[in-house]
């Protein structure tokens, strides 16, 4: 079997805010800051890893995409964003622009 940061590896993914809408909708999108590493959340996630899970939304690095967030995408629905489902969850992190 394979360890959990090699499934999560493989489960990165990209997103267009168009197909993450219904996500929202159930209230399953968290958005990762741009400091963190994806997998890295999603490992915490996965392992019930509470103290830093908490730390992270006290320190607001992880959060439920805010109105102003969502605005903003809805202008944009092709755009993209890293992605990794973690059940019930699907985090995102907004893509950096790359030349």
């Amino acid at each position: 079997m394979q360890d959990l940061r090699t499934q999560l590896l493989e489960d990165l993914d990209e997103a267009e805010w168009g197909w993450l809408i219904p996500h929202v909708q159930r209230d399953a999108v968290v958005v990762v800051a741009a400091g963190l590493d994806l997998v890295d959340v999603g490992e915490a996630i996965a392992s019930d890893k509470v103290s830093i899970v908490q730390n992270w939304i006290s320190e607001q690095l992880i959060a439920k995409p805010s109105p102003e967030q969502m605005s903003h995408w809805n202008s944009d629905r092709n755009k993209r964003f890293n992605s990794l489902i973690v059940q019930p969850y699907v985090l995102i992190q907004e893509k950096t622009h790359s030349v």
